[in-house]
């Protein structure tokens, strides 16, 4: 006998999607994944990431990051954030991780000192060499490849989204890396970057490893690495550090 408890949720005498196995509407096609949403921080508080996050920094210590040279991490943390220590070094993730959202929230200092990329700066790496800048421009005008959310030496943002100094702020990453057959390029990385919910960049092609005052080119490498964040001798604040992995439908590029 027929259960007739369950819904009809699809078709199965429609045209095959092109491109796919799936017919349109097709109810045998897999569901998607079920994901808890999480919260929105506020200035007060920290909010929670999706279920299946993973969480890069909570706010308690560095046992997740190492310095450049392998050690622990140096930098201070405290009141749920951690914070640069001048001449300390940058630091970066145990984990390594490719193609993902990735949150990142970050407080430039209250108390302003210096201009231009002397004020506020440092920067968060995806795989470690690709800078998407961190400078307090609010007010502070710098030039455009280096200024706040910046893919650095490269391409300003569409917009200056700046809070004021002391404000907690926040990128939206999606970066989806290169693909290299052996040395050959395939297909160059790409990102999308939120500030503080503001588009700075839709899936912007990115040129290659970003550099100081000189162009760049890919070499192939491999499609995951670590997450950096750069000690560039001012006291930049950051929390609440998570990434999701892209897969399957999530993918915008060849896998």
């Amino acid at each position: 006998m027929a259960d007739t408890t369950k819904p009809n949720v699809g078709y199965d005498d429609t045209p095959i999607i092109p491109g796919s196995c799936w017919r349109v509407h097709d109810g045998k096609r897999p569901q998607p994944r079920v994901v808890l949403p999480g919260t929105c921080s506020t200035q007060a508080s920290v909010g929670l990431p999706p279920s299946d996050a993973i969480v890069l920094f909570d706010g308690r210590d560095l046992a997740n990051w190492f310095n450049k040279d392998g050690a622990a991490a140096e930098w201070k943390v405290e009141n749920g954030y951690m914070e640069v220590v001048p001449g300390k070094g940058d630091i970066r993730t145990k984990a390594e991780f490719g193609d993902c959202q990735l949150h990142v929230e970050w407080a430039e200092p209250e108390v302003v000192k210096g201009d231009s990329q002397g004020r506020g700066n440092s920067g968060v790496f995806v795989l470690g060499m690709y800078e998407i800048q961190v400078l307090d421009c609010y007010q502070n005008p710098t030039y455009p490849d280096g200024t706040t959310g910046a893919i650095y030496g490269q391409c300003p943002p569409l917009v200056n989204a700046c809070r004021k100094p002391g404000e907690w702020q926040t990128y939206d990453i999606v970066w989806i890396g290169p693909r290299f057959a052996g040395d050959r390029l395939v297909s160059p990385a790409y990102l999308t970057v939120f500030q503080n919910g503001v588009l700075l960049h839709l899936m912007k092609e990115v040129q290659g490893p970003t550099q100081h005052r000189t162009t760049t080119a890919y070499k192939a490498h491999a499609l995951t690495g670590p997450l950096k964040l750069q000690d560039h001798n001012d006291l930049v604040r950051f929390r609440n550090l998570w990434y999701r992995p892209l897969t399957a439908y999530d993918q915008l590029a060849p896998g």
